[in-house]
């Protein structure tokens, strides 16, 4: 019986099985160590400096009397250093990092592995993306990463986080990717889809690189959530999907990002709105408001329309639904799919620039206009999507307000209905109507969807 046991036994084993001791320490360690070798070197440190004019307020340190003297003491020039880090995406010296290390720098240097120091310059900057593009000078024959589609990225995937925090010196951390499609969770400029990760992201992480195990790049590391400056685990990184959107831009000439524009509003379909409009699952973003221009209204899209998915991928959140059409970039033809009365249909988008007509007809008025140096400019796409207007603004909008404007309460972003009861329809007419008002002046405006009026003497 046992000969029997021990003979089914041998025939169990698979076929070509080999059992054998490990010959070599790199068969029984885990390390990462080829994977840094080879994708480290295009991960730059960037060292990045810029001039901004600050008061000299004697009361700046008193939490009290700071508030009354604000405006006291005069503008004189400081420099402000920035320290981050930066990723090669090219042969000849293309780098990418973030805008809020070299945004507006006047002098940037960059600082490979191998010590190598180059000047560089902003080829395209986007601070809503917290987005850069560099080219360095005299550069040639650089290590760079290949870009990894973001859609190909899935939740637990081994990365490492590459970069210079706290100017240490360049360090790695690995971790996984604990999260996709974040949106809405990191503050400050940046806005739209990120990459989670548990991978450590500290301060001069940012604009380095997040790569997963074959060394390419999948993101790039911006900001973290954290209460005590420290990273906790919650680090957010832009999909490379985008950032392969501003190389290609760059190349293109852009000086500033040019992101389609939907000409709509949506919210998201949360839970209790996906049952009221009875759709078969949650998700998606219901079309609240459409200006007349708008692509979307050409397409086919009505108000009260549900967008669930654009190029076959699933949106949940009107930022996920400008990242689809950013990544498609400028010309492209999306395919939305999208939930009318019930039924689910397949329109095709053609993806534009906001429109600027009519024209913006800009005009600043000059020191013989009542309100001197207040500059305005007639409302199009354009200017409704550069200034985060309402989508029902037309008219003209206060653009500057000068150092006058202020005095009489006037504010940027002030959308002038009327002057002495005449209505304002051009940018023309805001210094013929104020030539005509006499001494009294009342002003109508629209300022965050409230109308408000203004009345002063001149």
């Amino acid at each position: 019986m046992r000969f029997l046991w021990l003979f089914l036994c041998w025939f169990a084993l698979p076929l070509g099985a080999e059992t054998r001791v490990p010959a070599t320490l790199s068969e029984v360690q885990l390390s990462f160590a080829p994977l840094v070798r080879q994708a480290a070197p295009a991960v730059v440190n960037i060292y990045a400096r810029r001039v901004v004019a600050q008061r000299q307020n004697p009361f700046g340190a008193d939490p009290f009397f700071r508030e009354f003297f604000r405006d006291f003491g005069q503008l004189r020039p400081r420099v402000q250093n920035s320290l981050g880090s930066g990723v090669i995406l090219s042969v000849d010296g293309i780098v990418v990092s973030n805008y809020h290390v070299v945004g507006q720098a006047t002098d940037i240097r960059v600082v490979l592995q191998d010590r190598r120091e180059f000047a560089a310059q902003v080829l395209l900057a986007d601070e809503e993306s917290d987005l850069a593009i560099l080219q360095l000078q005299d550069a040639g024959d650089m290590p760079f990463l290949q870009l990894r589609s973001s859609d190909t990225v899935e939740v637990g995937e081994l990365v490492l986080a590459i970069g210079n925090p706290f100017g240490v010196g360049q360090t790695v951390s690995s971790g996984i990717v604990s999260g996709l499609a974040r949106s809405g969770a990191v503050t400050g400029n940046a806005r739209g889809y990120f990459v989670q990760t548990d991978a450590p992201i500290n301060p001069g992480n940012s604009g380095g690189a997040l790569i997963d195990t074959r060394g390419r790049l999948i993101g790039v590391n911006t900001s973290i959530l954290t209460r005590s400056g420290g990273s906790n685990g919650i680090g957010f990184a832009i999909p490379a999907s985008l950032v392969a959107q501003f190389l290609k831009q760059a190349k293109q000439g852009n000086r500033s990002f040019a992101r389609p524009w939907a000409g709509g509003t949506g919210q998201s379909a949360d839970a209790d709105l996906s049952e009221t409009l009875g759709l078969a699952s949650i998700g998606g973003v219901v079309i609240t408001a459409l200006h007349p221009a708008s692509p979307l209204r050409a397409a086919g899209v009505q108000v009260g329309d549900v967008i669930t998915a654009v190029d076959e991928q699933l949106i949940f959140t009107p930022a996920e639904m400008l990242y689809r059409m950013s990544v498609a970039g400028i010309g492209a033809l999306a395919r939305l799919s999208v939930v009318q009365d019930g039924i689910e249909t397949a329109l095709d988008l053609r993806l534009i620039k906001p429109p600027e007509t009519p024209a913006r007809a800009e005009r600043t008025l000059g020191p013989e206009d009542v309100l001197s140096g207040i500059k305005v400019s007639q409302i199009n796409p354009a200017v409704i999507a550069e200034l985060g207007l309402p989508l029902s603004s037309e008219g003209v909008v206060v653009v500057d307000a000068g150092r006058v404007g202020p005095r009489i309460g006037m504010q940027r972003l002030d959308v002038i209905y009327s002057i002495n009861s005449r209505p304002v329809v051009q940018t023309d007419d805001v210094a013929r109507l104020l030539r005509k008002a006499g001494r009294r002046i009342e002003l109508v405006a629209q300022r965050g969807g409230q109308q408000i009026l203004l009345r002063f003497r001149l």
